[in-house]
């Protein structure tokens, strides 16, 4: 079987080399005044094969595509291919302004910005110039996959001014073959959330166990939603779910699970580091995880989301203007997202009602009845050595406690078995974790 890995670099290889060939042909055909045509030169066929010629097949990228694609990847990879473009026009004693590039005082390399681009595919051809706009606008695949983009540092640049920017998602991707998973950062404040339990393993309502079935069905038709026009006029985009309930009722293990049995990744929100309490900030942090998660499979989840998506109030001052706002700034955000986003709060009443409506599911969670803890219960004890005097069933009758403190129970438990050096946890053990549990909450046990 063929290496991915080598096929990934061959492709690339190729790639660069072809382009390496239109850069002279270029330069050449600039300094001696012949035209040049990059449909001369046709690209290599990769034949879909790695990561970069994948995307190449998947997207059918045109020659002017993939020469601006190619040419982002440039500075990263193989940066003295720009070289020739630190060339001095003699007559004016400076760079040739034709060849565009942006000053980095990091990188000793040309960077390369829209000017570059428009220099390598179309010379002195206006019409051609113009037509390229079309390739750095919002509606071009480019832009709607975020691979990339012109990149500008102040409003009052000229358009063709911007960087030539790569997406680190796809700078990622196409250097090391591999899918990008974007780490802990200011800019990207999430954390991937993993588990090992399925769908079986959930001890939930019937009621809430149909609402979450409901979800895992969008997720498995969402493709087909996308793709189909008349289900895009008559869908919302996306779709948003609010889970409510106490703490440790199975919120964030649902979410999770929903991630593993979808094979889609799961990311927690930070809402400590979202939230600034400087004016635009906060818009501006979740403007950028949104972006970075546009069309792609992944699960956006916010716990603790009353504080992030509270009620709106009377304005009184400038700050309670600001901060509706920014509320229903966040509103629109999420509503225009077209994945899953899921929402998690103990504390529903502080919802914004506006918010709720916009709800496709609203799942409450609440501490679970006397048979349905039994089953947490004998679950999480399953393969551990039990006393024959532990009764489970009476300690799910007696102990009204969420599956959360019945996993922390056990824990103790064991560790407590574990202290006076017995392979078997006794009935005392867990009593005597549920008291604690029971205590932590200003409770007392029955026993």
């Amino acid at each position: 079987m063929a290496d991915p890995s080598k096929d990934h670099i061959i492709s690339l290889e190729k790639e660069l080399d072809w382009l390496s060939q239109l850069l002279d042909q270029r330069m050449q055909s600039y300094f001696e005044s012949k035209p040049f045509d990059p449909a001369a030169l046709p690209p290599p066929q990769l034949q879909g094969k790695g990561a970069y010629g994948k995307l190449v097949q998947e997207l059918s990228l045109t020659i002017e595509e993939r020469i601006a694609l190619c040419m982002s990847l440039v500075p990263n990879i193989r940066p003295q291919l720009f070289d020739r473009f630190f060339i001095q026009n003699k007559s004016i004693a400076r760079s040739f302004t034709e060849f565009g590039g942006a000053d980095n005082a990091q990188h000793r390399g040309f960077v390369p910005t829209g000017e570059t681009v428009c220099f390598v595919i179309a010379e002195k051809d206006l019409q051609r110039r113009i037509t390229l706009l079309q390739m750095f606008s919002e509606d071009h695949v480019f832009y709607r996959r975020n691979i990339l983009r012109l990149s500008h540092g102040a409003s009052q640049e000229m358009f063709w001014s911007g960087r030539l920017t790569l997406s680190e998602e796809y700078l990622a991707l196409l250097t090391t073959g591999k899918p990008f998973e974007p780490r802990y950062s200011p800019m990207f404040p999430a954390q991937r959330l993993q588990t090992y339990h399925r769908m079986e393993d959930l001890v939930l309502s019937p009621m809430v166990l149909d609402e979450v079935s409901h979800i895992l069905h969008w997720l498995r038709f969402q493709s087909e939603i996308r793709e189909d026009s008349l289900l895009q006029q008559r869908f919302r985009k996306g779709y948003r779910a609010l889970f409510h309930g106490p703490p440790g009722t199975g919120k964030t293990l649902t979410v999770a699970v929903i991630g593993h049995e979808t094979n889609r990744p799961v990311f927690r929100i930070d809402l400590s580091q979202l939230v600034s309490k400087y004016i635009g900030e906060t818009e501006k942090n979740l403007s950028t995880v949104f972006a970075l998660a546009e069309n792609k499979n992944w699960i956006l989840f916010f716990d603790e989301a009353e504080s992030l998506f509270s009620k709106r109030t009377e304005v009184s001052d400038s700050k309670d203007r600001y901060a509706n706002q920014e509320t229903s700034y966040l509103l629109q955000r999420i509503e225009n997202f077209d994945g899953l986003v899921i929402l998690a709060t103990n504390l529903k009443p502080n919802i914004d009602r506006a918010f709720l409506r916009r709800f496709q599911s609203i799942i409450s969670f609440n501490v679970p009845e006397a048979l349905e803890r039994e089953r947490i219960w004998r679950n999480l004890l399953s393969g551990f050595g039990l006393d024959k005097e532990v009764d489970l069933a009476t300690i799910a009758r007696d102990h009204e406690v969420s599956g959360g403190s019945i996993h922390n129970a056990v824990q103790f438990a064991w560790l407590n078995a574990r202290s006076r050096e017995s392979a078997y946890i006794q009935m005392g053990d867990l009593v005597h974790g549920v008291i604690r549990e029971l205590g932590k909450e200003g409770k007392t046990s029955r026993i």
